[in-house]
C-alpha cells in the first residue's frame, strides 16, 4: 500500500496559506485547506492523474486556480510543497 508523506515545509505552506485567507474568509479559509488535503488523500490511488511537475521528478495537482499541490511518487507519494500559482517556482 502507497502512502502519503506531508514534508514539514509543505505542512508549513498549507497552514500559511489557510491562515492568509482566514484573516479575511474563514469560510474560504476552511474550503481551500480542505480541497488542499482531499487532493493530497487521493493521490496514492491515482499518483500520475496530474501533469508533470516544473521540477523534474514531480508532479503538480492544480486544485484550485490560484493553489497547487508539488509531489513525488516514489515508494510513497511525498507532498513536498503546496504554492500559490503566481509564486515564482522553481
Amino acid at each position: 500500500m502507497v502512502s502519503l508523506i506531508w514534508h514539514p515545509g509543505a505542512l508549513e505552506d498549507l497552514e500559511a496559506i489557510v491562515d492568509f485567507i482566514e484573516l479575511r474568509n474563514p469560510l474560504a479559509a476552511q474550503r481551500i485547506g480542505d480541497a488542499i488535503r482531499l487532493t493530497a488523500e487521493r493521490l496514492p490511488d491515482h499518483p500520475y492523474a496530474y501533469r508533470p511537475g516544473r521540477i523534474p521528478g514531480t508532479r503538480e495537482a492544480v486544485v484550485h486556480p490560484n493553489y497547487v499541490l508539488v509531489y513525488r511518487v516514489a515508494e510513497n507519494i511525498e507532498v513536498v510543497a503546496v504554492l500559490h500559482a503566481r509564486q515564482q517556482y522553481p
